[in-house]
């Protein structure tokens, strides 16, 4: 069986268990291992109980697990709320003063290998024995952490280190989760799905994004703006989400391509500002992190639920495009895309992503910047017709767009309903000819739509759709019954509006049997394909409890669907 260990670190907020995974996270990735990290936490600074999840090994790994091998206790809350997730084989490593009487319980008396303070570092040593990390590995991490900013701290965490290893090798009994001695990987990146959003944007020429922090997509700019100088991006933190967008809008009128970043409550005061953006054809991409619902719902967990809310948000009626990443690189490529695609079509246009897929992190190639043209905004002024019209009525529903200051022509925009000069109009005739227009330049972003992934071939006796986030736990349940000799293929969409029927209705007709993956209670996704492809999913699997999707939650559903036997 390939090498798969499921660690799980937890806590606490306050105790130092993200600094743990974090450090451990990227020695490991240095070393040459593949992992996939994910996160829980409670909406609060301290106290709560947080988990931080590693799960390494050969993968590549794209899901979470839910049995653990390591269970790393922070404080005795951890082991109750654990202990029923541990293999047979497990490893429990716990302070001294609450360790429990379990099969193979490692108690550790942290108070004689150092103070308060540097347990968490102790912790970390220890797991780099138990995992037979090289110590040279452990180390840069500490000091790529601590190097520039806590020099002074460097000398003290060494020798905490070094006295944990010591007590590692003279009390840890042994064990089957020593890694094997591989040759360190080429240089990888250790990303979340937001930072890799964030890098998109830069790549893709992002030069002004305004925000009003709200988890989970908060992280999206404070990547940002780790960049920010150095790649001439202007970040501006608004009193407000409707505020926000509306600097964005406006800074998109003059010239310079923009984004917002928030999530559910934040958005439904944009939702104004998005008519905005559409009635005068002003470009901006919206960056929707997802979490539970209705109101502040759970705040620091994972949900797929509003798919439909975006895709009617505003008043009106308009083209837009909404991309659903699900993985760390689609999250660079689709942020690319679609802010070209805001300019192309002069719409709003839009990111789906959530907290899973924001706080999840694995090992990726560096991205090359040049592989993409970053967008430019605007058209040539010696390119339009003249007399320059702004709202010029077109075949495909294009105008000329020039920027406000930059040539001799006179750019005009309106809220209101407008002519072809971008003047108020209440003209019925006129009204009927901009309506059209604007409903044009759907065929443009249909001509553009990402075709959903087959993974697995057509005509599986078993199809699982997904979109989103629900990839990776889509795709490891489906190589499982593989594994075990069943037909089963899966089928994910990473752009679900537009939806283009022809892309994917033959995969759907001929599949035996089809079951739709997705994050929410009433099966959105599933209605819409039903709305715009005429084709009812008959089976579905829901989540809705704030936990992201994991394999083993997929195949015991699919299970009491009887739509595949699965062996234990």
């Amino acid at each position: 069986m390939p090498l798969d260990i499921h660690l799980l670190i937890g806590g606490e907020a306050g105790q130092g268990l993200v600094t743990i995974g974090q450090l451990l996270s990227k020695a490991l990735v240095r070393a040459g291992y593949e992992v996939f990290v994910s996160q829980s936490y409670h909406s609060r600074i301290r106290g709560g109980h947080n988990t931080f999840a590693i799960r390494l090994g050969e993968g590549p790994f794209f899901a979470p697990r839910e049995s653990i091998d390591i269970l790393v206790a922070l404080n005795a809350e951890t082991v109750e709320l654990h202990r029923g997730q541990l293999t047979g084989q497990a490893r429990l490593i716990a302070d001294s003063a609450f360790a429990p009487d379990l099969p193979g319980t490692i108690s550790v008396p942290f108070a004689e290998l150092g103070p308060e303070r540097l347990w968490n570092t102790a912790a970390l040593a220890l797991l780099g024995q138990i995992l037979g990390l090289p110590s040279d590995a452990l180390y840069q991490a500490v000091e790529a952490m601590l190097g520039k900013k806590h020099p002074e701290a460097l000398t003290e965490n060494r020798e905490i280190m070094e006295k944990s290893r010591e007590w590692a090798v003279a009390h840890v009994p042994q064990h089957g989760f020593m890694l094997p001695g591989w040759t360190p990987a080429t240089a990888r990146l250790l990303l979340n799905g937001n930072q890799a959003i964030a890098l998109g944007a830069l790549a893709g020429g992002l030069k002004f994004c305004a925000f009003y922090p709200m988890t989970p997509a908060t992280s999206i700019v404070l990547e940002l703006i780790t960049h920010a100088e150095a790649m001439g991006c202007v970040l501006e933190q608004a009193e407000d989400e409707i505020a926000a967008i509306n600097m964005a809008i406006g800074a998109s009128f003059a010239g310079a391509i923009s984004m917002v970043a928030t999530s559910g409550g934040g958005f439904a005061l944009m939702a104004e500002g998005v008519s905005l953006a559409a009635m005068t054809e002003t470009p901006v991409l919206i960056a929707v992190a997802q979490r539970p619902g209705p109101a502040t719902g759970m705040p620091t967990r994972t949900e797929q639920g509003d798919l439909e809310f975006v895709l009617h948000a505003g008043h009106g009626e308009y083209p837009r495009a909404i991309f659903a990443p699900g993985s760390i690189e689609a999250c660079y490529q689709l942020t690319q895309k679609a802010l070209a695609m805001a300019e192309r079509s002069q719409s709003p246009v839009f990111l789906l992503t959530d907290q899973f897929l924001a706080d999840s992190s694995r090992p990726v190639a560096p991205f090359d910047p040049a592989a993409i043209v970053p967008v430019r905004a605007g058209d040539e002024p010696d390119a339009v017709p003249t007399p320059y019209q702004r709202y010029r009525l077109t075949e495909n529903g294009l105008s000329p767009r020039l920027l406000p200051g930059l040539s001799t022509h006179l750019v005009v925009a309106d809220s209101d309903e407008h002519d072809e000069d971008g003047h108020i109009s209440e003209d019925h005739g006129v009204r009927v000819a901009m309506v059209e227009k604007r409903l044009r330049k759907l065929d443009i972003l249909k001509q553009e739509v990402i075709a959903p992934s087959l993974d697995g071939g057509k005509g599986a006796d078993l199809l699982l759709v997904c979109w989103g986030s629900s990839q990776g736990p889509v795709l490891e349940a489906a190589a499982v019954l593989r594994g075990q000799g069943s037909s089963v293929a899966s089928l994910h969409f990473s752009q679900v509006w537009p939806l283009v029927p022809p892309q994917f209705i033959d995969i759907l007709q001929g599949a035996k049997e089809v079951v739709c993956v997705e994050g929410n209670a009433t099966g959105q996704f599933a209605r819409l394909i039903q709305r715009e492809a005429g084709f009812a999913i008959p089976g579905r699997i829901a989540r809705y409890d704030g936990l992201p999707f994991t394999a083993r939650y997929i195949l015991k559903r699919l299970e009491s669907l009887a739509a595949v036997e699965v062996r234990a």
